[in-house]
């Protein structure tokens, strides 16, 4: 299973099941994963930095993995109905 699926999963355990269906035949929703993912690791790359930016840079990504995991929560309930 592709990595960036099972950070989705990470992030909404209850709904693993509908998230490795739908990634399975919509590849928006494969992409808006992957994204997530690449939020997620970014923040934690800037977390781990001695720059004098890094806090901004980790807060700026935390926040996008937030929205985008509010994407894909709401794309999940779409779907569901």
């Amino acid at each position: 299973m592709d990595q960036s699926i099972l950070v989705a999963i990470a992030r909404f355990p209850d709904r693993g099941h509908a998230i490795e269906e739908l990634a399975r035949t919509d590849e928006d929703f494969r992409l808006l994963c992957a994204d997530l993912a690449d939020a997620e690791a970014a923040a934690i790359r800037w977390e781990r930095s001695s720059l004098p930016v890094s806090a901004a840079r980790s807060a700026e990504y935390r926040e996008l993995a937030r929205d985008l995991a509010a994407e894909l929560e709401a794309t999940l309930d779409c779907h569901a109905q």
